[in-house]
């Protein structure tokens, strides 16, 4: 076995600051080099660039829709989803966001694939480096009002309108809502197009930061944890207190809740 003359550490380090063409030569070098922390590192070198080219291959495929319509003629094209559909108090709230092709997010995915501290975090990196990005609301009234899928596409209209750019083609999560004349709706698509995922990331973080601002008005519901879904504890809180103004009093979540509402 061929030693490199090089001590273990600095070779860790060389190995941790190299990637691409530059790592895989560094790996070429070291192949013969039998020492222990030499193979640890090694292994642990191409473990991480494993994990960076899975990453770059995911997220082409999640710009690729965006990038096929851009290529049509779309230049303005707005992703759209929704949070607080299922839940028994709050809004129901819709993100709205262009993204530019460059720079890609890293990291970016559907909401609920991400913790509130990683969601947090991305979605102050959206917000630097979309074209531009809007969050608009349907209140529990309206919803009552409306009922479910109109309240829907009020929300998803009030985003788009917020947007500073008219979009000239509309992404939506799931089925085909009807609020723009080009609109493509993909099944999963928080999962699979990057402007979705966006919209999905700053709608949800605006969502649930109002829910923990109405728990210090109602404190017994504990909207600062359950962001109004329907938890064991919130069912319990209901059937001690009542409802609140926050809750839909026309919603019946499923498993048997009708008598509460």
């Amino acid at each position: 076995m061929t030693r490199d003359p090089r001590p273990v550490s600095e070779i860790d380090h060389l190995l941790r600051a190299a990637s691409g063409v530059a790592l895989e030569r560094l790996c070429r070098e070291l192949a013969d080099d039998d020492r222990a922390g030499v193979r640890h590192a090694l292994a642990a070198a191409r473990a991480r660039e494993g994990v960076v080219k899975e990453e770059t291959a995911r997220l082409k495929a999640l710009y690729e829709l965006e990038a096929r319509l851009a290529a049509e003629g779309f230049m303005v094209v707005a992703g759209v989803d929704e949070v607080g559909r299922g839940a028994l108090a709050g809004p129901l709230s819709a993100g709205a966001c262009v993204l530019p092709a460059e720079p890609q997010i890293r990291g970016l995915n559907d909401s609920k694939k991400l913790s509130s501290a990683r969601r947090e975090e991305l979605a102050v990196v959206i917000k630097e480096v979309c074209v531009c990005w809007s969050v608009a609301h349907v209140e529990a009234d309206e919803i009552d009002s409306l009922g479910m899928s109109a309240a829907l596409r009020r929300a998803m209209g009030r985003a788009l309108a917020g947007l500073d750019l008219e979009p000239d083609h509309v992404v939506v999560d799931g089925l085909p809502v009807g609020v723009s004349k080009q609109e493509t709706a993909v099944v999963k698509g928080d999962s699979k197009v990057a402007a979705i995922a966006a919209a999905s990331i700053l709608a949800k973080v605006t969502r649930d930061a109002l829910m923990v601002n109405w728990a210090e008005r109602h404190p017994e519901y504990g909207f600062e944890v359950n962001k109004g879904y329907g938890t064991a504890e919130h069912f319990d809180a209901i059937s001690r207190s009542g409802l609140s103004p926050l809750h839909r009093r026309s919603f019946a979540a499923g498993g048997g809740t009708q008598s509460l509402f």
